[in-house]
């Protein structure tokens, strides 16, 4: 266990950091100031590119020569891209996606 201390002082570290975080981009380029081209860059390509990644980071297991032969994943992937090109939510079609996906693993397969 740790002292009642030492938990308020780690509390007080994390929400610093967490604040100083939020704050820093505004710091950094104040309103009225130029964005510089880089960061604008970065703004267009990281989101996308981190979606890759984490789709990539959840399929990297996937069996496709033993039983279910990845048919859940799949089929729960095809639902977010259909559930986001038809409603262009991102919160429908990921709690959609996930949902499909818990079902299918826990009832179907």
């Amino acid at each position: 266990m740790i002292s009642t201390q030492r938990a308020l002082l780690i509390i007080l570290i994390m929400a610093a950091a967490t604040l100083a975080t939020r704050a820093l981009p505004f710091l950094i380029f104040p309103e009225g100031k130029q964005i510089p081209e880089r960061i604008v860059l970065l703004g267009k390509v990281l989101p996308p590119a981190i979606i890759g990644i984490l789709v990539i980071y959840c399929l990297r297991n996937i069996s496709l020569t033993g039983f279910p032969f990845g048919i859940p994943e799949l089929v729960s992937v095809a639902v977010v891209v259909l559930l986001h090109v038809w409603k262009r939510s991102n919160l429908i079609s990921i709690c959609g996606g996930t949902a499909l996906y818990m079902f299918l693993v826990q009832a179907v397969f």
